[in-house]
């Protein structure tokens, strides 16, 4: 019967290793590569098949990601009307285990012949892939994790690997930031983090609660019911702000028996209510939201005046947590 276990161990302690023997290969050849991407006026293609090809697609992809516009193509499709998508200003990346594949290698005359830089990953260090490239990136394995040493396991791992250096050392290179990520993902949790912000989501015009200072406490309470916010903001005169009226303030003037038709709101308000303004972020609101424990924020002008809302599940809404 198979030991599951002991495959399953065996197949991660021969990747890792392989992995480990990358650290040598970051040498004058992987700092080529990076120079030669950085120099591109276009975009990097990168190109590969069957295994090698989804690990390029995935290493296409993670370069777009972070900051090096980057697509892959499909070596076949690129020989029947697909190597139209490439142009001069253009870097390739090959990726071929053996460094002869033959859909690859029937490529190479025309990327030599329009003076595209190569950028070759294989683990043939002598193959004709590698002697065409201006930066070979090696990526060769002592064996497979399958033990008919057949399988494409250890090697694409490691490739995979080199990719994510060679990405990580661009977007490094680059200075990309959080916020150059989050252009890239806008509909991810962390887009939507870095780039959602106060005057996307609050409520704002008619629908913020506004009442005078001077105005009795019933009026208040009608504002609260129709906006439906459990609080409105008070303002003076001159249309600024001044306090807050909450559910909370509500509870305290009927323990004190207040009478509702004659109590101005100068006497039941809470004072410099915690307000922010519309160009936050949105979890930098959440933030002050979960510090105060409280559900709702105001919004507030340069004037001082209350321009908006912003309640806790308007941010749940839009998925910011």
């Amino acid at each position: 019967m198979t030991d599951f276990i002991t495959s399953g161990l065996r197949t991660v302690e021969l990747e890792a290793k392989a992995v480990s023997q990358l650290t040598p290969r970051i040498n004058q050849n992987f700092v080529l590569a990076c120079e030669t991407i950085l120099a591109c006026q276009g975009r990097v293609v990168v190109t590969g098949m069957g295994k090698s090809g989804h690990i390029g697609n995935k290493i296409a992809s993670t370069l777009a990601s972070t900051g090096t516009p980057a697509f892959f193509v499909h070596p076949g499709e690129a020989s029947h009307g697909d190597l139209g998508m490439i142009t001069k200003a253009d870097v390739v990346i090959a990726i071929s285990n053996s460094g002869s594949t033959s859909e690859i290698t029937s490529l190479l005359p025309l990327i030599i012949r329009l003076g595209i830089p190569l950028i070759s990953m294989t683990g043939d260090i002598n193959s004709q892939l590698s002697q065409a490239a201006c930066a070979h990136l090696d990526v060769s394995v002592t064996s497979e994790a399958c033990p008919l040493n057949l399988a494409p396991t250890t090697s694409t791992t490691v490739t995979l690997v080199m990719g994510d250096a060679l990405a990580i050392a661009l977007l490094e290179a680059r200075g990309f930031s959080a916020e150059d990520f989050a252009f890239s993902h806008p509909g991810g949790a962390l887009g939507r983090k870095l780039l959602l912000r106060v005057c996307d989501i609050m409520h704002k015009d008619e629908d913020v609660p506004k009442v005078m200072i001077d105005q009795p406490l019933q009026d208040a309470l009608i504002e609260m019911t129709q906006k439906g916010f459990g609080m409105t903001t008070i303002i003076s005169k001159d249309k600024t702000l001044i306090g807050v009226f909450t559910d909370g303030d509500l509870r305290r003037a009927i323990d004190q028996k207040v009478n509702i038709t004659t109590t101005t709101m100068a006497a039941v308000m809470s004072p410099h209510p915690k307000t922010i303004n519309k160009d936050m972020l949105a979890v930098e609101a959440l933030t002050i939201m979960e510090s105060s424990s409280i559900t709702a924020l105001i919004v507030e002008d340069e004037k001082g005046r209350p321009t908006g809302v912003l309640h806790l599940h308007d941010i749940l809404r839009a998925g910011v947590v």
